[in-house]
């Protein structure tokens, strides 16, 4: 290590270790995020190393620090200025803009802050490692990589349209826990559970991994689950590669595609959207294409089979 990035990482290590609010863990957060981007500049993977272990770990405490406030009907303990009881709770209003956080943040915090302390070191090193092999400002994962945790989330106002065209979403096939706080199925597939190799059932909307073979086979899963009957209606979203087999097989099963308009700004594991240098396209699996039809036309091109 070098000493001036050492002293750098050991400071914010101590700062961190003392915050008790989550502005000031956001304040580190971002001084963080800053020193990546300059890292990445110079080419300092050593350095990169550094900020990103402490990014994360300020996420993970900043969500559980959102937790605690959220349990304590949004009190968190006040600084110490005054050199009185710095512990004494005051009151504070439970809005994410008060504390400068986004709402897509603060769920993904608190989703490093529930995993266990074995899985979240496993998921800090993925990154570092990651960072460090790259000149990128953040840590960043293959869109097509199947990961499980580690993966690209659907935003929010698309999973409200799956939700209104489907009713309930009894089953996410290629997920995790993390995603599972915006898509709310009843039951989901992680990487582990291997959902290729389950049955699925009831209303399904997927995102599946856009790696080959991966995407091909979850799209064939998707086409048989729905011809034998198991599947009573799905919306599957993908990239809008026309030319592929894949595609062209959907397109030949489903009942309507919707080509979006733009392209889906999908969301990292640090709440981040990303930058797709491709758009998207929504299948309809079931029997009310018409309400397919009226609900994604507000997002897009919708093609009738």
């Amino acid at each position: 290590m070098r000493t001036t990035q050492l002293i750098r990482y050991s400071a914010a290590k101590k700062a961190l270790a003392a915050a008790t609010r989550v502005d000031e863990v956001k304040d580190i957060r971002d001084k963080a995020v800053a020193m990546m981007a300059y890292a990445a500049q110079a080419k300092d993977t050593e350095l990169i190393g550094y900020a990103t272990e402490i990014r994360y770990r300020a996420e993970r405490k900043g969500g559980a620090l959102l937790i605690e406030l959220r349990e304590n009907g949004g009190r968190q303990k006040a600084g110490d200025a005054s050199g009185g009881n710095g512990s004494r709770p005051q009151p504070l209003a439970p809005r994410l803009d008060d504390l400068g956080v986004t709402k897509t943040q603060s769920s993904r915090w608190q989703g490093l802050a529930r995993l266990p302390e074995e899985k979240f070191e496993e998921k800090l090193q993925r990154a570092k490692a990651s960072a460090e092999n790259s000149t990128t400002s953040a840590p960043r994962y293959p869109r097509a990589e199947y990961t499980g945790e580690v993966e690209w989330y659907t935003p929010r106002e698309y999973v409200d349209l799956v939700r209104e065209v489907l009713g309930e979403i009894d089953l996410d096939p290629a997920s995790s826990a993390v995603a599972q706080e915006t898509v709310k199925a009843t039951n989901y597939f992680t990487k582990a559970d291997d959902g290729l190799s389950k049955e699925w059932r009831g209303r399904v909307f997927l995102n599946p991994p856009y790696a080959q073979p991966h995407i091909a086979n979850f799209m064939q899963k998707m086409v048989e689950e729905h011809a034998r009957g198991r599947v009573a209606g799905a919306v599957m979203v993908t990239n809008n590669s026309t030319d592929t087999e894949w595609f062209a097989l959907g397109a030949k099963h489903a009942s309507a595609i919707c080509f979006t308009t733009g392209r889906i700004k999908f969301i990292d594991p640090h709440g981040e959207r990303s930058a797709p240098t491709q758009g998207q396209a929504f299948f309809y699996f079931g029997n009310l294409p018409l309400q397919f039809k009226a609900v994604f036309e507000t997002i897009g091109f919708v093609v009738m089979s």
